[in-house]
């Protein structure tokens, strides 16, 4: 905000006679965010917190213009609002989906003309982006909802009525009211087909979803989604699902976790735009994204209250899925519900709907009776009917979730050889928590028994059918989510090696980085001996010196890979970024000496670290060849001399050569939604150009940094030598072996093959081929594909695998 706007604001509040406590109590924004608006420090506002602030000032619409004319946030002619109350649509019609419109002028007035924000220099950049998103998350989601089949042989009924009012916000601020208007009765019923309609009858844009473990809220919401861009009109802002159990509000702001979220799986967006943010950050910033949260009752119990408050902190339109319970038990901490929101809860199924589905489900022949028009199902339904039974009505307790049919259908209408009349069995099923424990533990087994699915690549789907292996392979990666403070529920392929003990990364880091110094002493000496430009010093003395280099080094990279363990950057995240000679000049928004001197200061103290174990590597390697004693003050002064110079060398070479590159780093052409898989071929895509560009960069920067060093050096510390042949084989070495060390150990293209692909699978606790295995897991429906990660078909699930892979 500029200063002059700052005194605007500061002046339309003291004309009201208002404190800015008590602005902020009116406005719901905070005391903070209007001291620094009126102060002009703010240049990372909204646009709504400007509105809120005119809303509670009664100012108006010259005055409101004035107040948000130069905010560089929304795109021409994108209105950004609340949406308009809409009339009530019966549940049993399917209302054609409309664009979101704005809501009426806060002074009542009915030929009040909306606020448009004029255009600005990014205006057509963050139009085309929202575009762009909303056809990618519309693609995504159809792909999603085809997978799960959830229109197969047609979606089960996901009914909702009004939620407890006490879990609601009051009817007059729901539907954003003047004082002393009367609210009109808020019609919250329905089902699938009505939700975008139901969402459109809430002024403030603000819808809670409420339910019971596996009662649909997420079919829900990718339905919500779906017909909400299918609107003939593109929707200002474009609805976005976000799994929302890995945020803990305390460590990360809502915003950033969305940005961050975007990035992920739209990775397009991490281009910049003027002011320094990312396209992602911008459109969050603008309102240009609708949150559809799905599992606030996921995120750690001791969280929930302050996400609940950090949400009622903000004005934005969203829409939150939650379990009833956790949620009551987060309004009753947080002493409030979600403000301005509207409360909608699931309700169960009944006899008559899963007489309705199940019998369409079997469509399996010869059961028995060839030809006879009896059903799988006709049994026990006519039994759940009747309620004549304990085991009938626990049975129908089980089933009044689509969770748990869906389980069911799995077990007995798709597996041959299978009767659902066991589910009556009370021996066997005493309580109905026995029956649910049931369908979780044979669905994983149902799915890897029955035929193989049509697939291209299925003879590599042909080995995952032991079910045995199929389920300590999936316990393994559910234990691995719940390592920690709480459940995760995102299976990213570059945190998977994350959950192992901090010792066997560390250990495993020594490794790889020995192996990839030691061979490349080896390559070199070879090749140099080979053209006569080496010194013959023997088969046996040659892997000596590259096992002491490894050695050395790899400790070195152990060494650097705890100390960043210590402050939490060893977690390598996918890349986003790709070098172009041409970025730096066109590149808006980012500050390249800021770039660079960030990458050199880092990577400077890494090859330090590495240059004092290369040096002490030379000088054992002198200590075995010449036979001197360690206690020669000769030898000490060299080696102390050389620690300081290799240091120094290396050191300055990584920096240089990194923070270089960092500056001509651009965002990568991924202009589709990203998937795993997709994710994982553009990163080795990635590395192994990143490998070919460091290999000459570092090796070029050994020898000019160390005829650098070698002058400002000179005579202070003795005569110093750094011939031309030793220059030029120490950056070979340190090219190709620190290059490698480097991809393999510090990005997550590495991490993932050197931890998922080779020690996991050596230890049992994955298939070797774990692309393919994931994918086929995925294909099966176990898991489900949410954006760039996989995660288990439900929570529900993944617990049960992961207690039963401990047990």
């Amino acid at each position: 905000m500029t200063d002059e706007q700052g005194a605007l604001l500061r002046r339309l509040r003291k004309r009201a006679r208002l404190t800015q406590e008590q602005l902020a109590e009116r406005s719901t924004v905070s005391v903070r965010t209007i001291r620094r608006l009126e102060t002009g420090r703010s240049t990372d506002h909204r646009l709504r917190t400007l509105h809120l602030l005119a809303d509670a000032l009664g100012v108006g619409t010259e005055e409101r213009r004035q107040l948000t004319d130069t905010l560089d946030r929304a795109p021409e002619d994108v209105v950004v609002g609340p949406p308009e109350p809409a009339p009530s649509v019966p549940a049993s019609e399917s209302p054609e989906p409309a664009p979101v419109a704005p809501a009426p002028d806060p002074s009542g007035s009915a030929s009040a003309a909306p606020i448009v924000q004029p255009a600005t220099p990014s205006a057509g950049v963050l139009a085309d982006a929202a575009a762009s998103l909303a056809r990618e998350v519309r693609r995504r989601w159809q792909r999603e909802e085809g997978h799960r089949r959830v229109h197969d042989p047609f979606p089960l009924p996901v009914r909702w009525q009004p939620a407890p009012a006490g879990l609601m916000d009051r009817p007059e601020n729901i539907q954003r009211l003047q004082p002393g208007d009367t609210p009109r009765a808020l019609r919250l019923s329905g089902d699938l087909r009505g939700v975008v309609a139901a969402y459109r009858s809430i002024a403030s844009g603000r819808l809670v979803i409420l339910g019971r473990a596996g009662s649909g809220k997420s079919v829900l919401a990718i339905k919500f989604a779906l017909d909400l861009l299918a609107a003939p009109a593109a929707p200002v802002p474009v609805p976005v699902i976000f799994s929302i159990g890995s945020w803990d509000p305390t460590t990360t702001t809502l915003r950033d976790f969305l940005a961050g979220l975007l990035l992920r799986d739209h990775p397009h967006l991490a281009r910049r735009v003027p002011g320094g943010s990312t396209l992602a950050a911008a459109l969050v910033d603008a309102d240009l994204i609708l949150p559809v949260l799905d599992g606030f009752d996921e995120i750690a119990e001791a969280l929930r209250a302050a996400a609940l408050e950090t949400l009622n902190a903000t004005s934005c339109p969203l829409v939150l899925t939650s379990r009833r319970d956790e949620y009551a038990r987060a309004v009753r901490a947080a002493h409030a519900p979600l403000v301005w929101a509207a409360g909608i809860e699931l309700t169960d199924l009944g006899v008559e709907d899963l007489a309705a589905y199940l019998p369409r489900t079997d469509r399996l022949v010869a059961r028995g009776g060839e030809g006879d028009g009896t059903g799988v199902w006709d049994a026990v339904l006519e039994r759940l009917r009747a309620r004549d039974t304990a085991a009938s009505t626990r049975l129908a307790e089980v089933l009044r979730t689509p969770l748990m049919v869906i389980l069911a259908r799995t077990m007995y209408s798709e597996a041959p050889g299978r009767e659902p009349e066991e589910l009556l069995d009370t021996a066997r099923f005493p309580t109905a928590g026995h029956l649910e424990e049931h369908l979780l533990a044979g669905f994983v087994p149902a799915v890897y028994r029955r035929r193989a699915l049509e697939r291209t690549d299925g003879a590599r789907g042909q080995r995952y059918r032991d079910p045995d292996q199929a389920l300590r392979w999936l316990g393994y990666l559910a234990h691995s989510l719940s390592q920690g403070t709480h459940d995760q529920r995102d299976l990213a392929w570059w945190r998977i090696g994350q959950n192992l003990r901090t010792a066997t990364r560390v250990l495993l880091t020594v490794l790889v980085s020995t192996v990839c110094m030691a061979a490349a002493t080896l390559l070199v000496q070879g090749v140099a001996a080979a053209s006569g430009h080496g010194e013959p010093i023997g088969w046996g003395a040659s892997v000596s010196y590259a096992l002491l280099v490894g050695v050395c080094s790899g400790t070195a990279f152990g060494i650097t890979y705890a100390a960043l363990t210590v402050v939490g950057r060893t977690a390598a995240v996918p890349s986003r970024v790709r070098l172009r000679l041409s970025a730096a000049g066109r590149r808006t928004g980012r500050r390249p000496v800021r770039t660079f001197l960030t990458r050199f200061g880092f990577m400077l103290l890494g090859g330090s670290v590495l240059g004092v174990g290369y040096s002490w590597s030379v000088a054992l390697m002198s200590v075995l060849k010449i036979d001197y004693a360690l206690s020669r003050t000769e030898l000490m002064t060299i080696v102390l001399i050389n620690t300081l110079l290799y240091g120094l060398i290396i050191g300055l070479t990584a920096g240089l050569v990194f923070g270089t590159l960092a500056v001509f780093e651009s965002p990568m052409d991924i202009t589709a939604a990203a998937t795993p898989i997709r994710l994982l071929s553009v990163n080795r895509t990635a590395a192994g150009r990143q490998l070919l560009v460091l290999v000459p960069a570092l090796g070029l920067g050994v020898v000019l940094c160390g005829y650098a060093v070698v002058f400002l050096f000179q005579g202070l510390l003795g005569t110093l030598l750094w011939p031309l042949r030793g220059a030029v084989l120490l950056g070979a070495t340190g090219g190709l072996g620190g290059a490698a060390a480097y991809v393999l150990v510090f990005t997550a293209w590495g991490q993932w093959l050197t931890v998922s692909r080779v020690w996991l699978p050596m230890t049992r606790r994955l298939p070797w081929d774990t692309v393919a295995f994931l994918e086929d897991a995925y294909q099966r429906g176990v898991l489900r594909q949410a954006g760039a990660v996989y995660q288990f078909r439900h929570i529900r699930l993944q617990r049960h695998l992961a207690r039963t892979y401990r047990e």
